[in-house]
């Protein structure tokens, strides 16, 4: 289904490489399945200097850009960096964008590990990368940063996942449900059997307004904080932030990446328990959070770092909430920067 929205013009550079036949962890195989990245920077002669900024939900590589630059932490003078966008995130191999039996939905079922595994064949078949100097991401893409660890200990050194969690906690999967139950509560949803690729307007509008409630904290609404961006109500806070941020997107893409969120768990791959398998980690981990989160609370992502040998916990006090990585209120990025530049200095 033809969707503008996931263009070049919209948010590349990127480019595609060929995962061909796609085995997926549900035993289902996604055929000519292709994932979507963005590079910066150049890979040395020992293929040793490379960074991994995986993708959260809803995201794709143009979301994460603002991070990557000169003087900053993650430099491409210094790394190569490689944002690879999720499998049905829209740019890579999509509900929208699958061939025919496959696409829509009848999209098969992906999960962490099935992005992370195509993430590893890109690097090593394509790049021929040898070991990772960092790999991080925020909220889905902590997930991802989680299992990069899990599944290649021995490949990756350093990992930062920020605002999110290892598995998927009980009051997180419950939000999954309530933003997916608001999307396809649109009649125009059609068991995900819709004809207009922007047909499910009001399914949309209410996931929007689901992500507005919690993705930010009390204190930010109570503060009018949404004046930071230029906006001057709540009304077009909804409208010209959360609506504007949704609307454009294909509903079925949404879904697939929600599935893989709720079911989110590295113990899936270990066969252990979580204890056990956060402890195996050998790379060095900050584990970034929010203090105001009301998606992954500051507390959920301290209980896993407790668990990890070789981690710091680290905050961002800000009214953003989870939100915080988008750098909205002053202060954000800058910090999430010095912890990220704090993190590849350390051995």
């Amino acid at each position: 289904m033809e969707n503008e929205y996931y263009s070049q013009e919209n948010h590349g550079p990127y480019s595609m490489y060929e995962l061909g036949d796609f085995s997926l962890e549900s035993g289902e195989t996604l055929p000519d399945c292709q994932l979507a990245y963005a590079s910066f920077g150049e890979l040395n002669e020992d293929k040793t200097n490379a960074v991994v900024f995986t993708v959260m939900f809803s995201g794709t590589n143009k979301a994460m850009e603002s991070y990557i630059g000169e003087g900053k932490a993650l430099d491409p003078a210094k790394y190569f960096i490689i944002v690879p966008n999720q499998i049905g995130s829209g740019l890579s191999t999509s509900p929208h964008n699958a061939p025919a039996l496959h696409n829509g939905a009848d999209f098969p079922d992906i999960s962490i590990g099935d992005d992370v595994r195509a993430q590893h064949q890109l690097l090593t078949e394509k790049f021929g990368v040898k070991s990772i100097e960092l790999v991080l991401g925020w909220s889905m893409g902590a997930q991802q940063t989680y299992e990069w660890c899990v599944r290649y200990p021995d490949m990756v050194k350093r990992a930062a996942p920020i605002g999110g969690t290892a598995r998927t906690t009980p009051h997180d999967s419950l939000f999954v449900d309530v933003f997916s139950e608001a999307l396809k509560s649109d009649p125009d949803w059609d068991g995900g059997r819709y004809s207009d690729a922007h047909g499910v307007d009001l399914g949309l509008k209410r996931m929007a307004h689901v992500f507005a409630l919690m993705g930010n904290c009390t204190e930010f609404y109570r503060q009018k904080k949404w004046e930071a961006l230029g906006i001057d109500s709540l009304e077009n806070y909804l409208t010209g932030f959360w609506e504007a941020w949704f609307k454009p997107m294909d509903p079925n893409n949404l879904l697939c990446m929600a599935s893989k969120w709720k079911r989110g768990d590295v113990g899936a791959f270990s066969g252990k328990s979580l204890e056990d398998t956060l402890a195996a980690i050998k790379a060095k981990v900050f584990v970034i959070a929010f203090t105001n989160d009301m998606f992954i609370p500051l507390c959920d992502c301290q209980a896993e770092q407790q668990m990890i040998p070789n981690s710091e916990l680290k905050e961002v006090p800000t009214l953003a909430g989870h939100f915080g990585m988008l750098g909205i209120l002053e202060g954000d990025f800058d910090q999430i920067n010095g912890y990220l530049g704090e993190l590849l200095t350390t051995h």
